[in-house]
């Protein structure tokens, strides 16, 4: 697995997260963030369980067009739910 670096958060406190990251053997995204507050927590795991050793998560790459959704939305360019 090769991990190409694509965008680090220059804002971050300690300059570590988030960062993405592509592994350009699969083109799956690699994802670093914060840890959840209590309360997005609870809504995660409401929808489903999410194991204990689960914390950085890869997205196969036919995902990325969600992910620039999530992204348009987030900027508030794309309000659909």
């Amino acid at each position: 697995m090769a991990l190409r670096l694509i965008w680090k958060d220059d804002k971050s406190p300690d300059g570590n997260s988030p960062t993405i990251f592509v592994d350009e053997e699969t083109r799956d995204l690699v994802i670093q963030g914060y840890r959840l507050d209590t309360r997005t927590e609870e809504e995660v795991h409401a929808a489903g369980n999410v194991p204990d050793y689960e914390n950085v998560v890869r997205m196969p790459a036919h995902v990325v067009d969600a992910v620039r959704k999530a992204c348009d939305v987030s900027d508030g360019g794309d309000q659909a739910r």
